[in-house]
């Protein structure tokens, strides 16, 4: 018994000396394992997206407070892209121009004179600023791309692809209510106008001649020429000190209705009822210009003579516009901001995969 006794020990699993000499060797790979978590919080401070040309240099960007995982998603603000900004601004444009256009066409046959017009544009300008204003910040109107640019609220890169946009959708617009005038309305009206003295035009002059009463003109074109019969009429330069100043008070709005500042909320509804007034006023004078797009929708198929008075109609807009920008540069009191209507809660969220940043 004595004898068998020493013989077992050795080989036995479970004697303590035994277990020793196991467990030895498990003890040093342990160690690197616990180092390894502590080497995860390393990469703790995870990149966060820049915001977008919005940003002012002047206000810096927030910066993050809470460690992200590495791998997680990060929910960061970010500007739209050109291509959803530049979309906005020609649908925004078109829906502008074929509001206002088509009700000013047939203002013979619903009677609404000058006053529904002026109403017509400005309610289309609230109800795009509304739904567009902010991805592309709401311009809609080359005169307050300009300003806004001016100003310090629009980068200077914006500018010229803006206006292609703008110009695009409206002539789009244009080119909707050109094509679907029925061809016998013109001189349908022009019969019941008129007292049977002349004879009626070509159908396709006729049908320019009765798109030509969208188009802003001066002189013999102007509204109150037409009204008076010629007796009376506005001048080039009366026509430009008007266009110039009631485009510098409607940009001037713009910039100011859209001031972190205000009340944003209502800036649609300042801008669109500011538009409907300065409209009404202009009607008699030149048709209500204060738009290049709009007239130079209007001027593409209209009349020859809509075309060779479109430069006006860019010129004092664009003179107007930069007067505005200038005085809100220099009366601010607050550093430039961003892009009209594009602020921080409007705008489209991106998800960001955080990298690992090691030392």
């Amino acid at each position: 018994m004595s004898k068998d006794t020493p013989d077992l020990s050795p080989t036995s699993p479970t004697t303590p000396e035994s277990a020793a000499p196991a467990s030895t060797p498990v003890t040093p790979p342990a160690a690197p394992a616990a180092a390894a978590p502590a080497a995860a919080p390393q990469a703790s401070t995870p990149p966060v997206a820049p915001r977008g040309a919005f940003a002012s240099p002047q206000v810096p960007a927030p910066v993050a407070t809470q460690e992200a995982p590495v791998g997680d998603l990060v929910m960061a603000p970010v500007r739209p892209n050109v291509y959803a900004r530049l979309g906005a601004e020609a649908l925004g444009t078109f829906l502008l121009v074929l509001a206002g256009l088509g009700i000013a066409m047939y203002t013979k046959l619903s009677g609404v004179g000058a006053v529904g017009v002026g109403l017509g544009f400005g309610f289309a300008l609230v109800a795009v600023t509304i739904a567009f204003g902010h991805i592309s910040g709401g311009h809609f109107n080359p005169a307050v791309t300009i300003g806004s640019a001016i100003a310090g609220r629009t980068p200077w890169i914006d500018v010229p692809l803006y206006w292609l946009a703008q110009i695009i959708g409206g002539a789009l617009g244009a080119v909707m209510l050109f094509l679907t005038i029925p061809t016998k309305l013109p001189a349908l009206l022009t019969q019941s106008a008129q007292s049977g003295t002349t004879a009626a035009p070509v159908a396709k002059e006729t049908v320019r001649s009765f798109f030509s009463a969208t188009a802003n003109g001066v002189g013999s074109h102007s509204p109150l020429a037409t009204l008076s019969q010629g007796q009376v009429q506005f001048e080039t330069v009366p026509a430009l000190i008007i266009e110039i100043a009631a485009t510098a008070v409607l940009v001037g709005v713009v910039l100011c209705a859209t001031n972190r500042r205000t009340q944003r909320a209502l800036a649609p509804f300042a801008i669109g009822l500011t538009y409907a007034v300065l409209m009404m006023m202009t009607s008699p004078i030149t048709n209500g210009g204060l738009n290049p797009a709009r007239s130079t929708a209007a001027a593409l198929f209209s009349d020859g003579w809509a075309f060779k008075q479109l430069g006006l109609f860019w010129l004092a807009p664009i003179i107007g516009a930069a007067l505005a920008g200038l005085a809100y540069l220099a009366f601010s009191t607050q550093p430039a901001e961003g892009n009209l209507l594009e602020e921080d809660g409007l705008l489209v969220e991106q998800e960001i995969v955080v990298d690992d940043v090691r030392a």
